[in-house]
């Protein structure tokens, strides 16, 4: 695991987001995180940037790599543990700070087909079990970064 320490100036992970999560790592953008929720498969992007709150309000170049960073993670979490449907979210409606929700769900998981967000209570995780997960995705991530960095012969 890389929690990193690089963030961008004034940039402070929304107390919310610190309470309900475990961290991954960084990435060149954003703050990877795992919900502490062990009835599904839920990671967080944060981009490390100061007051912001929408995506539009990232400059361009943010923007990309937000989305490239978005698609690794997705693939990431894919290798770890499949399931029937990938949902992304940025909705911001409790905590203003940007983040984007990564969720692989499953027909007949205890939300299915509703939203997950106030549906039931949350399961957290054991230590042990959250702490070998955010390293499985770790190591999926930076080897996501490597093949999606390789030039093609």
């Amino acid at each position: 695991m890389n929690p990193g320490s690089a963030t961008g100036a004034g940039f402070a992970l929304h107390p919310q987001l610190a309470a309900d999560t475990h961290p991954i790592g960084e990435l060149p953008l954003c703050r990877v995180l795992l919900m502490d929720d062990a009835r599904f498969l839920w990671c967080l992007l944060v981009p490390r940037r100061a007051g912001v709150r929408e995506i539009h309000e990232l400059p361009e170049s943010d923007r990309r790599q937000l989305w490239d960073e978005s698609h690794r993670l997705t693939l990431a979490m894919r290798a770890v543990r499949t399931g029937d449907k990938f949902n992304l979210a940025a909705l911001g409606n409790q905590v203003p700070q940007l983040h984007l929700h990564h969720l692989w769900r499953r027909v007949g998981d205890t939300a299915w087909p509703a939203p997950v967000w106030g549906t039931g209570q949350a399961i957290p995780y054991a230590a042990a079990t959250a702490t070998a997960l955010c390293r499985r995705l770790w190591r999926q991530l930076t080897d996501a970064a490597a093949v999606s960095h390789r030039k093609a012969p």
